[in-house]
């Protein structure tokens, strides 16, 4: 039952921001930007009984998804402007963020070691 409430208070979130992006493009880019679902993540978490220190390792592990977050976005709204297909600049964003990802990972890998 609660991951039904999870589900539906997420979605009515989800459609407040459509909404108002919908719209108010540059407002509700904004408020897409907010750390909505990371916060939501940790509310649920918290709430099903989850430790603090796996809540801490969730919210710090978030931090490392952020650059590769802002490579997608970016590469998605250059294709946008350039009038690349939706779906293909999806799909453009999503393998530039995979990159970044496991370019990351492995840059980390070699400093750590």
């Amino acid at each position: 039952m609660f991951t039904i409430f999870k589900v539906i208070i997420s979605a009515l979130i989800i459609g407040v921001i459509t909404e108002i992006s919908r719209r108010y493009p540059q407002q509700g880019g904004m408020i897409a930007a907010l750390p909505i679902v990371s916060l939501l993540s940790i509310i649920w978490l918290y709430t099903q009984g989850v430790q603090m220190d796996k809540l801490s390792k969730f919210a710090i592990s978030v931090v490392w998804g952020l650059p590769g977050t802002v490579v997608m976005l970016l590469i998605i709204g250059f294709a946008l402007k350039h009038s690349i297909n939706l779906y293909a600049a999806l799909s453009m964003g999503i393998a530039g963020w995979l990159m970044f990802y496991f370019a990351q990972d492995l840059i980390v890998k070699n400093i750590m070691n």
